[in-house]
């Protein structure tokens, strides 16, 4: 990589240092950079003096990736994202610069154990689940696809909470990720912007009376300030950046205040701003927590655009040729603000007229819609909006004027249709609909597996997909392999490299070769002894956290996701108890021994999902303790499910639970993760769940439960839940021990409310789909019990589900939406 902005070209950063030269310079690091000798280092300091000598490896090679970007004039990519769930950065940047056996020896001539200080880095609190983790393998595939891409997200202090489970409860507290600081990043004082809030649009005219723009003048004010890290790609292709916004002061203390005694006082301003980046997701269920949120929202989409905006204009001049030079992408409805935002810049700040800069906003922006549910679809009350946004306000319902015209010009829609289309909902409490902002302002707007995009074509965006026909468009998600494969599975990886060379280490799609050993019963031997190796590292994990023991010969089933009740964890555990009392019912039977592992947090105003947490640790209590179920069954909930421990669990699992209702799941990327790693999936035809049924064959996957079609069908059409429970022998004795207080014999009415719900509604199908699914475990049993046939299919998993990578799925971003070359 040269540029002519350099004056000569920089050493390979794949140079691959011998461990004497990276052992010379961890000393170097750990005593001029942290400022230890050895004697008296900690742990901490070995891992952030080795952190350092990789990333100053990587810096000469960002900034040359900066400046060819600049003197290429290559357009960019902006990938906009409340979460970046990018987990331990320390292994992803050995292995993909290459370094990884060459440190891990200098590590050891120094006394050093690269393991033991890699579990010291703490994952980054920057996200929730699987949008905040596409996010992160975005960013990876982006850099290693060779594209020029900046990722903007908020700088979040605390972040997701931490879980610990206290009783069985979940108990929510700060994940201090940045107590020892965070040595990949840089702090960028200079890249700071004004953030306002609130105030007044003063309306400014001509001499003749015409309207010339309009002013807004907030009157609160914060500043954005930037933190970058550089983001490798596979075998250092790019070096990208991810800028993300920490919420500061513009006076850090307001001394007048002070002075006069009220000390409290005299640092709201502060605290007002150090809490825009201070937690992921406040808590919404009231207003407080609902401003806050608008508030963060609008912080990183501004801060973000204003910093787009001054890069574009440094080396293009003016804001014309925007759309050709940026593709600004937002994950999600998080980011909607963004529209009206822009268009407040392009017409308010530069001068342009509505027309053009609309037009200028349509053609920039893409948008991924991540979700059907109408909760996660955000929409704000009018009256929040307003106050805090009063010029957005306006520019809202100037886009609103824009689209119903064009609507009701077509003569295509009713009212009701137009209603529908509309930004302000008017229905009870008027509220600015943030999912249809971002589908009008976008020029691209797309679903993330087949069917997610089919449904939103007929569900909640029938009529703006009428209306804008060309717009929807679908991107199956995918997964970075280096990450989900190769870092966190090296004895698979080892074991394939010997089986089918390495090409499969840069293009994944090479892994299909293994298919030809599925019934090669050597190489099923060798990888059952590296998914046993695997399972045991889980078990040692279980054995240290939680003190429970379990047996690697086991089916390890698991199910780690965020606790929702779409995705029906309160499904598996029915069928635990099922089995359960099946067991000990007819211990004559030649039961499988499982352990059925959870994993996943709830929302922290979540009633029910943080009531199915802790019935998942009141049954594993039960069973856990029971003779008589003679160690044949076993639950585990593991707390604080997170990057790096899905990096443990996902290697290990034999079974995948995919199991959420028909129609709700978007796609999914853990299903993609287990398969890649050798697991089956158990699951409904959702989300890239029938993609990956298609990829990996029939035979190779277990499928059960209503469609999504059969599912519309019985809430349409008077589903009786009750009928159907009293028809399941099974399911009735499960959900009466529930009910009654069997797994809650200190409150037995724990679980009555929850129990209830299935009775008077069953909205996600627990009981319409439990016969199945049961059915479907025992099918499961039954392959497991013919060891060799279960690993063939384990490895046609992973040799069918190479499609299943982030680097295809962001070439297609680039040439079907963002327009940039691959």
């Amino acid at each position: 990589m040269t540029s002519a902005m350099t004056s000569e070209p920089l050493p390979p950063l794949l140079e691959n240092p011998d461990p004497k030269t990276l052992a010379r310079e961890v000393l170097v690091a750990l005593k001029y950079r942290v400022g230890k000798g050895t004697n008296v280092a900690t742990q901490h300091d070995w891992l952030t003096a080795s952190i350092k000598v990789v990333r100053d490896r990587i810096v000469d090679h960002w900034m040359q990736a900066t400046q060819e970007a600049y003197a290429q004039q290559e357009k960019r990519v902006y990938y906009l994202s409340l979460e970046f769930l990018i987990g331990r950065l320390m292994r992803d940047a050995f292995s993909n610069l290459g370094l990884m056996d060459n440190m891990r020896e200098a590590l050891k001539s120094l006394g050093v154990d690269l393991d033991l200080i890699a579990a010291l880095e703490p994952d980054a609190a920057l996200g929730n689940g699987g949008l905040g983790r596409l996010a992160a393998c975005f960013m990876e595939s982006m850099a290693t696809v060779d594209i020029p891409a900046h990722g903007y997200g908020i700088r979040y202090a605390n972040g997701m909470f931490r879980q610990e489970i206290h009783d069985g409860w979940q108990v929510e507290l700060p994940e201090t990720w940045l107590d020892h600081g965070n040595p990949w990043e840089f702090e960028r004082r200079e890249r700071s912007f004004e953030v306002g809030f609130g105030g007044s649009v003063e309306s400014i005219t001509s001499k003749d009376g015409r309207l010339e723009r309009h002013v807004w003048k907030p009157t609160e004010h914060v500043l954005a300030v930037a933190y970058d890290t550089p983001v490798v790609g596979w075998r250092a292709n790019r070096v990208n950046t991810l800028r993300l916004w920490s919420g500061m002061p513009v006076d850090p203390i307001l001394l007048d205040k002070f002075n006069a005694g009220d000390h409290i006082g005299a640092l709201a301003e502060s605290n007002k701003a150090d809490a825009l980046s201070r937690v992921l997701y406040p808590a919404d269920s009231h207003k407080a927590g609902q401003e806050l949120r608008l508030r963060q929202e609008y912080f990183f989409s501004t801060a973000s655009l204003q910093d787009i905006v001054q890069r574009h204009l440094s080396q293009y001049g003016d804001l014309k040729s925007l759309p050709d030079k940026a593709a600004i992408h937002l994950n999600d409805t998080h980011p909607a603000i963004a529209v009206p935002e822009l268009m407040r810049l392009l017409m308010d700040v530069h001068g342009m007229d509505f027309d053009h800069a609309w037009d200028i906003t349509k053609r920039t922006f893409g948008y991924t819609n991540h979700t059907l549910l109408p909760e996660a679809l955000e929409s704000w009350p009018v009256p929040l909006f307003e106050r805090l946004l009063p010029r957005h306000m306006q520019i809202v319902y100037a886009i609103n004027a824009e689209v119903l015209l064009e609507a009701r010009a077509s003569n295509q829609f009713s009212e009701e249709q137009i209603g529908r289309i509309s930004l302000i909902q008017e229905n009870g409490d008027r509220r600015v609909r943030m999912g249809n902002l971002a589908f009008v302002g976008s020029h691209s707007i797309n679903g993330v597996s087949a069917l997610h995009t089919d449904l939103m074509k007929e569900t909640v965006f029938a009529d703006l997909h009428k209306l804008y026909p060309d717009r929807i468009n679908n991107k199956t998600n995918g997964i970075t392999p280096r990450r989900w494969l190769i870092q966190c599975n090296p004895g698979l990886t080892a074991l394939a490299r010997e089986a089918i060379g390495d090409r499969f280490l840069d293009d994944i799609d090479a892994i299909k070769g293994l298919d030809a050993f599925a019934d090669d019963a050597a190489f099923r031997d060798k990888f059952a002894a590296v998914k046993r190796a695997n399972k045991v590292r889980l078990a040692n994990v279980v054995a240290d956290r939680l003190g429970i023991k379990v047996d690697p010969s086991a089916l390890f089933d698991i199910q780690i996701k965020r606790i929702h009740e779409y995705k029906r964890q309160l499904l598996n555990i029915l069928e635990a108890i099922a089995l359960y009392d099946q067991i000990r019912s007819h211990p004559e039977r030649d039961w499988m021994p499982r352990v059925k592992f959870f994993g996943g947090k709830a929302a922290p105003s979540y009633h029910n999902a943080k009531l199915i947490i802790k019935l998942a640790n009141d049954v594993a209590k039960v069973i856990n303790r029971d003779p008589a179920v003679r160690g044949l069954l076993k639950m585990v909930f593991l707390p604080n499910y997170n990057v790096s421990l899905a990096e443990i669990m996902m290697p290990a699992a034999d079974l995948s639970e995919q199991i959420s209702t028909a129609g709700m799941e978007a796609s999914g990327t853990g299903n993609m993760k287990f398969a890649l790693n050798g697991a089956l999936t158990i699951g409904t035809l959702d989300g890239a769940n029938v993609e990956i049924k298609e990829c990996v064959g029939d035979d190779n996957i277990f499928i059960f439960g209503l469609t999504t079609a059969e599912v519309a069908e019985r809430r349409n059409n008077g589903y009786n839940p009750r009928a159907v429970i009293e028809g399941s022998s099974e399911l009735a004795q499960a959900v009466a021990a529930v009910s009654s207080g069997v797994f809650s014999p200190d409150d037995p009415e724990r679980y009555r409310d929850l129990i209830n719900g299935l009775y008077n509604s069953d909205w996600f199908m627990v009981a319409a789909d439990f016969d199945a699914y049961a059915a479907a475990q025992r099918e499961v049993d039954a392959v497991w019990r013919n060891s060799p046939d279960w690993y063939a299919r384990a490895i046609r998993n992973v040799a069918r589900v190479g499609w299943f990578s982030s680097d295809r799925t962001i070439r297609q971003y680039a040439k079907e939406i963002w327009n940039v070359p691959v």
